[in-house]
């Protein structure tokens, strides 16, 4: 499964990224407005830091101004994908988009049949957002469950990028359910290398070393 990490900050894009696990980056609005950055700047400098995806999201909410934005979005660099959201509009942009080669990344989906349209639409990554679906008390890895189903049912190539993680156990659950991407915020990323017993299992290995009183070199 490929981890993206959740930043429009291009520094915490970079010091993440050089524990070599970054395979991509989302942004939205409210990450480029906490930047301080134009987000032309923002975006250009992260995907000079990362080779792979970088999601930078529409704002307008009719189709054509989805498409006005979307394409002045994909030429800011070769690997940007375009964030449009889950509405008919967003749909309808999205297929326009996809017909002229453009990357799409349809997020803010909480349903199986919602992930069925944006498929059909042409979506490149379709964000399931898991963390805001269990805030509602419903079960957020049941839904990538179900639309890894519906894919593979039908062959389709759109790839399940879980959104709005919360835990490490949410990447450890997205994996098991097929997700092909997970997109983490900065501090689980450094929670994923973590447990309580790799670091006492360390502690006590250098107890014991120590007390032997021999050095490796």
């Amino acid at each position: 499964m490929q981890l993206f990490i959740d930043s429009a900050d291009a520094d915490e894009v970079r010091a993440t990224a050089a524990n070599g696990f970054v395979d991509g980056v989302t942004t939205n609005p409210s990450l480029i407005a906490k930047s301080g950055r134009k987000m032309k700047e923002a975006i250009a400098e992260i995907c000079s830091i990362i080779p792979g995806p970088v999601c930078a999201e529409a704002v307008a909410t009719d189709v054509d101004g989805m498409l006005a934005e979307g394409r002045y979005l994909a030429r800011i660099a070769s690997n940007v994908v375009v964030n449009l959201p889950l509405t008919e509009n967003g749909l309808r942009a999205c297929r326009t988009l996809a017909d002229e080669g453009v990357r799409v990344n349809v997020t803010l989906c909480f349903s199986t049949v919602q992930a069925l349209l944006a498929a059909k639409a042409g979506a490149y990554f379709i964000s399931p957002f898991i963390g805001r679906l269990e805030d509602k008390g419903m079960d957020g890895m049941e839904l990538i469950r179900e639309i890894r189903r519906v894919y593979d049912n039908y062959g389709f190539a759109t790839n399940i990028l879980s959104a709005s993680i919360r835990s490490a156990d949410h990447v450890r659950q997205a994996a098991l359910a097929g997700s092909d991407c997970a997109t983490l915020p900065p501090r689980i990323f450094a929670a994923l290398c973590r447990h309580d017993l790799t670091d006492s299992g360390i502690a006590a290995f250098l107890k014991d070393w120590k007390s032997a009183g021999q050095s490796i070199l």
